[in-house]
């Protein structure tokens, strides 16, 4: 599937929810089967539509978690105080319900193996979704580019996709580098800062490699990390980014 999807020619599917996974206390995964879905690339969203009795409609955009695997559709989800979508999928959906979805809906913000290039992935809070749908491909491709995820979290018990994240590292080719912004396990001895040029010249992909750059999260965040690629010398033109949210960031 090439191309952006246009969002007057989507058709609203039935989605059932199949497998829900507690990432954190307030991030969930959620795994829809989807009968009519016929593909995505690894980058895209779903607009996710709720109904309520009195015809009420609330309606939000969610990035794919996972690569393509038939008709299954895979989102994370991380809980908005006040929110009219978010806390009905964390705190009340259940194996068996049933949803409105539409999609795949983007192209600019896709990336898919095979190409050789290196990439690097930089994510802030529930902004890893798409990029790990992109790592996911990677490896269930076993293609051979050089990724390297920089994820910025505001605590440990925050990190989503944790323990398969640190798997990760045993990939070859895959590197993955944290960083705690808010608070800091005893004895940690990783990044604790938010994402900045010296950190980016410590871990990420250096111009020189000429990565395809993706970054994701929080509109503050992904603007302060894209910033900081083209001090570092990226050129503006190999970084995408897809924001959301309130200006903060993790």
């Amino acid at each position: 599937m090439a191309g952006t999807a246009v969002r007057g020619r989507l058709n609203w599917l039935l989605a059932e929810a199949v497998e829900l996974v507690a990432e954190t206390p307030r991030v969930r995964t959620i795994v829809f089967d989807v009968p009519a879905w016929e593909g995505h690339r690894p980058g895209q969203h779903v607009d996710i539509r709720l109904t309520a009795e009195d015809g009420y409609q609330a309606q939000r955009s969610y990035s794919i978690a996972a690569p393509e695997d038939g008709v299954r559709v895979v989102i994370t989800v991380e809980l908005v105080d006040g929110g009219e979508v978010s806390p009905y999928l964390i705190e009340e959906l259940r194996v068996g319900d049933s949803i409105e979805l539409r999609g795949p809906i983007g192209g600019y913000f896709v990336w898919e193996p095979g190409d050789g290039e290196s990439v690097q992935l930089i994510g802030g809070g529930s902004g890893i979704a798409p990029l790990m749908a992109m790592v996911r491909a990677r490896v269930a491709a076993r293609s051979s580019e050089p990724m390297r995820l920089l994820y910025s979290a505001r605590s440990l018990e925050d990190v989503i996709y944790g323990e398969e994240l640190e798997s990760l590292n045993a990939v070859d080719g895959i590197d993955v580098a944290y960083t705690l912004t808010r608070s800091q396990p005893p004895g940690w001895e990783g990044l604790s800062r938010r994402v900045d040029r010296a950190m980016l010249e410590a871990v990420a992909c250096p111009p020189t490699a000429g990565p395809a750059c993706y970054v994701c999260g929080p509109t503050g965040f992904v603007e302060t990390a894209a910033s900081a690629l083209v001090e570092q010398g990226h050129p503006a033109a190999r970084i995408r980014t897809e924001r959301f949210g309130p200006t903060g960031g993790p």
